[in-house]
């Protein structure tokens, strides 16, 4: 989940992790707050259903630093005999904040407190599933039991969505509305508490956590790799490339017959952009935490600090913004509509949306505010 900075046994900052998640944070501001929806780059837009655009990395690059954090997090309490039960109860309250927070801001955002319509999936739940069941897993199991564990994730889940047949439908299918798991979520949740733009399905449901675990185990496993204190840092990033490139090409060949596909979060998705996350924190690590180029990551340290706080206000911060007008018109019909193109006023408003945050992300981290949860 976005988390506080990371710290190695001996207290020297991983800095390229946190400059990865800055990065991710500042993406992520940026894809979410276009001026106009109906303007966006291609590249900065969700694939409509098959496919991975760059927008797309970017829930699943989180989900990779989860597991990378818990190792860094987690590997000095197991090794010293830390009470586990405490740890795990700190985990499920964390588990639980992150769920809260994230009905909370719906209905801060919507003021009716409508809980009959109030969606139960999300980001931010299934970041907390997914962190609590890695922390279990780190804490109770060994390396080769959590690499089963992945393993048996992405080929059970694909089993499931391209064998099981779909009650009310008759066969299995990896369609919006008839899949396996948009059934489970209808039956479960109800068409009430899913995605509002559909009723009927879920890009966050509960079957797709499986998969979901498959992406922070994989980050669990590269942030197991980089702790290692018997290979050379140049081996470890030789290595991480290798596997990433490696996680890639198997994707593409499952992509074939189960496509590369954000919203079922397949089991392809989870190795292309996994793949792509160790290639990407790869080269983080060696440019900061080898070479010590670390002069142009203060910007990213600054996101990847407080990272929860950017995550919750650049989701409420821009909506307000929106409503204070001037004349009838809001900051972006007078700013940026009159001066620009349309797709690119769009842009050029949501750069403006990540420098205001930004600079509020500046303030808390000179006056060293933390905020954890």
């Amino acid at each position: 989940m976005p988390a506080a900075p990371i710290h190695t046994s001996n207290k020297v900052r991983l800095l390229s992790l946190d400059v990865f998640r800055g990065l991710t944070i500042a993406a992520m501001t940026l894809v979410n707050n276009p001026g106009d929806w109906g303007h966006i780059y291609t590249p900065l837009e969700h694939s409509e259903w098959n496919g991975c655009t760059p927008t797309d990395l970017i829930f699943p690059f989180f989900l990779f630093m989860v597991g990378v954090s818990i190792v860094y997090a987690m590997e000095s309490k197991k090794t010293n005999g830390a009470n586990q039960g405490s740890i795990i109860l700190t985990a499920l309250r964390r588990t639980i904040i992150l769920m809260l927070i994230t009905w909370a801001t719906q209905l801060l955002l919507r003021w009716n407190f409508d809980l009959a319509h109030l969606r139960l999936p999300g980001v931010l739940p299934r970041i907390a599933l997914v962190y609590f069941i890695c922390t279990v897993l780190y804490l109770k199991t060994s390396e080769q039991t959590r690499d089963w564990v992945f393993a048996a994730a992405l080929i059970g889940y694909y089993l499931l969505m391209t064998f099981v047949p779909v009650p009310g439908v008759g066969y299995a299918n990896l369609e919006p509305e008839t899949n396996l798991g948009a059934w489970i979520d209808r039956t479960i949740l109800t068409p009430d508490h899913l995605w509002k733009s559909s009723r009927t399905w879920d890009p966050e449901g509960l079957l797709g956590t499986l998969p979901a675990l498959g992406t922070g185990l994989f980050g669990m496993r590269v942030g197991t790799w980089l702790k290692r204190k018997d290979r050379d840092e140049s081996v470890k990033v030789s290595w991480m490339f290798t596997y990433g490139i490696i996680a890639v090409i198997i994707a593409l060949f499952w992509d074939l017959f189960f496509p590369i596909n954000k919203a079922l979060w397949t089991s392809s998705f989870v190795l292309y952009t996994g793949g792509l996350a160790t290639i990407g924190l790869a080269i983080c690590y060696w440019l900061i935490d080898v070479q010590g180029k670390k002069r142009f990551t203060y910007p990213f340290v600054v996101f990847g600090a407080n990272a929860i706080t950017a995550y919750v206000l650049s989701g409420i911060m821009p909506h307000y913004l929106y409503m204070i007008k001037i004349g009838g018109k809001n900051f972006y019909q007078l700013l940026f509509e009159p001066y620009f193109s349309p797709v690119n006023a769009s842009l050029v408003a949501a750069i403006f949306i990540v420098i205001l945050l930004w600079l509020i992300m500046w303030v808390l981290y000179l006056r060293k505010i933390f905020i954890k949860i």
